[in-house]
């Protein structure tokens, strides 16, 4: 198994990994810091390591980085970490539409991922992020 390593912040949210996608300053971290504060799991800060494992796609902390997520004007904070089967992919996107009925996918490892895009710039983007958990990466559990 080759493990490819990403550039992506990563939470498990109930033992899904969500990977969080976007531009540099974009709101990945904060993003993830919202959800550990709402019960998550840091994977990866701005770095996550992914394999394909039986078929799924597995996000672990990357040794480097491991258990460090960086909180914007305050410094390095150290988290504890866990590992996971993805089952969502968020990219943060000001032009992410308005309303979806099915999750895009997108190959990773060589295994398909559903993607959603998100409006960044929002006061309850965690919320959405955890309603996108809900919807999209839980349907495609009941399918697996």
């Amino acid at each position: 198994m080759t493990v490819t390593f990403r550039q992506a912040s990563c939470v498990l949210i109930n033992g899904c990994a969500v990977l969080i996608e976007g531009p540099p300053g974009c709101g990945k971290s904060s993003l993830a810091l919202a959800l550990i504060d709402r019960g998550a799991v840091l994977v990866g800060d701005d770095g996550v390591a992914l394999e394909a494992v039986q078929g799924r796609l597995w996000a672990s902390p990357p040794p480097n980085i491991a258990g460090l997520v960086e909180v914007r004007n305050v410094g390095l904070v150290e988290m504890p970490v866990g590992e996971g089967p993805v089952g969502l992919l968020i990219r943060l996107d000001p032009a992410a539409p308005r309303f979806v009925d099915e999750a895009a996918q997108e190959e990773v490892c060589g295994v398909d991922v559903p993607v959603i895009a998100l409006f960044p710039d929002s006061p309850v983007l965690h919320l959405r992020a955890e309603w996108a958990v809900r919807k999209h990466a839980q349907k495609r559990a009941n399918r697996a």
